[in-house]
């Protein structure tokens, strides 16, 4: 298990983050906040899911009339995000938000980040920063180019630079209840700016890849670069930003956290990748076994197996997964099911696939 960097703790409603805490998970809604209703059905499908911690965008005054009902009937702390308009982070606070995400630079009038930042620090919520590669100052880039650092290097120095001039507002009037983000859309820089960031201040880290694009892409981009943040010890928090249904964001990040050995996986689904040996559908056995264990984590059960092995054959199921809890192993026109590499039975690939479901149901009793 890695060993984390030491980071300043803070709270967002009842999520600790930082200090040791466990890293959470965080996504956004993607449904009209003004509507309470949808969005309220939204979060809870992504609360059941995985999700810690929900922001909603605050684009106008109807969402802020909305927030009341929907922090009431969240089941997880409820961030608002605010651009521009120092009157809605005001609304926000007073309608009981947990938390605010606002870029300082972008509020305009200091005088306005004061009431803000005053607000907050008088509902005893914290305030996360971002800095991302696209609203990066052009003087800063300007700056570091001219002394010959590439394009990457620049942009890494400048998310940091940026970074710290926004929490040095907040601090300017005494508010250190700060959360920090480092986005790019570029994976190297992302890495790059938050180690940098991290060797000098020990704010909370939300970590992400930015723009990290659909599915296929974005998946991959978020897991080397969350992952490699999580392997060295750097983040206190998540989102994993997918141009897809907010729930892929929890499932990728549920992942991810189990792949750094920072969640239990409970089960961790292992299956071998298929060859010629291959006798049976095993992709969409393993899509079955998966769907399975989901809906019983779903239905709030606990599965008491460490590992599940879903095998294509009896080459790679008692023996090369000889360790797991439970698994099913392809054969000709069969399947068998073993316990820590010993056979149970001998079964057709349905009545294969029901026994596995009762032992996996079983174990969650």
């Amino acid at each position: 298990m890695p060993e984390r960097r030491t980071t300043r703790q803070i709270q967002v409603g009842s999520i600790l983050i930082g200090g040791g805490a466990p890293v959470s998970i965080q996504s956004m809604t993607n449904t009209d906040t003004g509507d309470a209703a949808a969005t309220l059905d939204q979060i809870k499908t992504l609360a059941a899911a995985g999700c810690e911690i929900i922001r909603v965008a605050i684009p106008d005054h109807q969402a802020v009339d909305a927030l009341p009902d929907i922090i009431n009937g969240s089941p997880i702390p409820v961030i608002a995000d605010i651009h521009f308009d120092y009157r809605l982070a005001l609304g926000a606070i007073n309608a009981g938000v947990h938390g605010i995400r606002l870029n300082p630079g972008n509020i305009g009038d200091e005088k306005k980040v004061r009431m803000v930042a005053e607000k907050a620090g008088d509902a005893g919520i914290p305030i996360r920063i971002g800095a991302n590669s696209g609203s990066i100052k052009t003087a800063f880039m300007e700056e570091k180019l001219s002394k010959g650092l590439s394009r990457e290097e620049a942009l890494c120095e400048a998310l940091v630079d940026s970074a710290l001039e926004q929490c040095a507002i907040l601090e300017k009037y005494n508010f250190r209840q700060i959360k920090v983000s480092l986005k790019a859309s570029d994976v190297p820089v992302t890495v790059a700016a938050y180690r940098h960031f991290s060797a000098i201040s020990d704010y909370p880290l939300h970590i992400g890849v930015t723009e990290a694009g659909t599915p296929g892409r974005g998946i991959v981009k978020s897991s080397v670069g969350i992952g490699t943040l999580l392997l060295e010890g750097i983040g206190d928090t998540l989102r994993v930003s997918l141009t897809a249904d907010p729930l892929e964001e929890i499932i990728t990040a549920v992942r991810i956290l189990e792949s750094c050995g920072l969640r239990t996986a409970e089960p961790d689904i292992v299956s071998c990748p298929t060859c010629g040996r291959t006798e049976i559908d095993l992709i969409k056995l393993a899509e079955k076994v998966e769907k399975l264990v989901a809906s019983i984590k779903n239905s709030g059960k606990k599965i008491k197996l460490k590992k599940l092995a879903v095998m294509g054959c009896v080459v790679n199921g008692p023996g090369e997964a000889k360790d797991a809890d439970l698994g099913i192993a392809g054969g000709k026109k069969q399947v068998i099911l073993f316990k820590h590499g010993e056979i149970i039975g001998t079964f057709s690939e349905t009545a294969g696939f029901n026994r596995l479901k009762e032992e996996i149901i079983r174990s969650s009793e």
